[in-house]
């Protein structure tokens, strides 16, 4: 059986790798937006003072970010352009959110996402992942490639007619 790599599978059902990363964050960012209400209830919705998930500090408002982030790469991810905009979204909103993250009193109420510095650090690989979403070159379909090859003459490269 031959090898066949993930982004030939994928490509097969119309998927670029783009559209992969931002279906992948938008499920992550889903699953840490639901969890997140596990830990934190609704209570204390903009506190400074947020529960700890897995070393990242949340609350309430924290978490319906989270969810708002996560269905919207998954709804963005459908199309290639769509994702290309999550991925423009995520570097440019969590960039600014790492920025602020950098230069906010983690005790005041202006921290009303309860960041840490496990958050921040967070922030800066999401805007990351969103730029390489967002620029990640994509060939264009393989198969259009295989149907015209199927009506070229290879004697001499000339179209069939």
């Amino acid at each position: 059986m031959a090898y066949e790599s993930s982004q030939g599978r994928a490509a097969r059902r119309g998927m670029t790798i783009p559209q992969i990363l931002a279906t992948v964050m938008g499920a992550i960012y889903t699953i840490i937006g639901i969890a997140g209400f596990f830990v934190t209830g609704f209570d204390n919705f903009a506190s400074e003072q947020g529960d700890s998930l897995l070393g990242f500090d949340v609350n309430p408002l924290h978490n319906i970010v989270h969810l708002v982030i996560g269905v919207a790469g998954l709804v963005l991810s459908r199309r290639l352009a769509g994702a290309r905009t999550y991925g423009w979204l995520l570097f440019v909103g969590y960039g600014a959110v790492f920025i602020y993250g950098l230069v906010v009193d983690k005790s005041s109420s202006a921290n009303f996402l309860a960041l840490n510095s496990a958050d921040d650090g967070l922030h800066l690989l999401t805007s990351l992942a969103g730029l390489v979403t967002a620029l990640w070159p994509v060939r264009r379909r393989a198969a259009m490639m295989s149907d015209m090859s199927a009506t070229v003459d290879p004697r001499d490269r000339r179209l069939s007619r």
